[in-house]
């Protein structure tokens, strides 16, 4: 199917992550999303207040239940996994939401549910596409990982990594990684704020200011990841380059490896990827 300038977007579910997406497409002025309006999106959810919030931020229409959109080209799946199957069973009897070619694009962005099991639950044919997003997303810096179904083609591939790449980087992967990805950078945020954390806290122990020790790391964090990005030095490379022979730095690092930095990080890793997997057999 080609895409028009203008697609009917439905958004279904409106919170944090569906904003994300509403407001960051709209913004955008490159890329797959340059042409989109308002006027090409509407979010449902059921919330009153959050649909009152989206309709003024954006000026999209906001209906309160999916089932009542009509010509949508594309579907947005935000709602959380634990929901997600209620609000298939709601939508799939709806002639609008049909499978096949004629039918809209389906992107879901919930975390740990293949595409086997939202297929099965989707008008039979329907051509779905499964993101990995992060919620660096709510700014335009997230980290999605974009795979697809059995009937997705091509260019519905390539049309969802277009759409994400204007809210951050958007990688095309094999739906066997998503565990992994999910592992490293869908919770990945929360492992950077608790280094921040643990960087403040040890500034704190050595008599700093709490607010300003965690502006410091905080800005460490963001500067080496620019560093990083703009310079295209490798981790190690960049972490060579701090450290002196003898110095503060590789004290400092010999201190965490001791305690276990290395290993308890990749230990992190793998517990998310077995929770993931346990998540998806629910």
């Amino acid at each position: 199917m080609a895409f028009s300038e203008h697609p009917r977007f439905v958004v279904i579910g409106g919170g944090k992550m569906g904003e994300a997406i509403v407001g960051g497409l709209i913004g955008a002025d490159e890329g797959a999303a340059a042409t989109l309006s308002a006027s090409d999106f509407t979010v449902a959810d059921p919330g009153e207040e959050r649909r009152a919030h989206l309709a003024e931020q954006f000026g999209v229409e906001c209906i309160a239940d999916g089932a009542e959109a009509q010509g949508a080209d594309v579907v947005v799946l935000a709602v959380k996994p634990q929901v997600m199957m209620d609000v298939l069973a709601g939508i799939s009897a709806v002639a609008a939401y049909q499978g096949g070619e004629r039918g809209p694009l389906f992107i879901s962005i919930a975390a740990g549910l293949p595409t086997s099991a939202l297929e099965a639950a989707l008008p039979a044919g329907s051509r779905l596409v499964r993101v990995m997003p992060n919620t660096p997303l709510l700014v335009s810096e997230g980290a999605t990982a974009v795979t697809r179904g059995a009937h997705a083609t091509d260019e519905d591939l390539a049309y969802a990594k277009e759409l994400f790449a204007c809210l951050g980087l958007a990688c095309v992967v094999d739906e066997a990684d998503m565990d992994a990805i999910g592992a490293v950078s869908g919770s990945g945020p929360a492992y950077v704020a608790a280094l921040i954390e643990a960087l403040r806290d040890g500034g704190v122990a050595e008599g700093l200011d709490a607010e300003l020790a965690e502006k410091l790391a905080l800005q460490t964090v963001l500067g080496t990841a620019r560093l990083m990005t703009e310079t295209g030095r490798g981790a190690e490379e960049t972490r060579i380059a701090v450290c002196s022979p003898g110095g503060t730095t590789l004290a400092a690092l010999a201190a965490m490896e001791e305690g276990g930095f290395t290993e308890s990080l990749k230990a992190g890793v793998a517990a998310a990827v077995v929770r993931s997997k346990e998540l998806a057999r629910c």
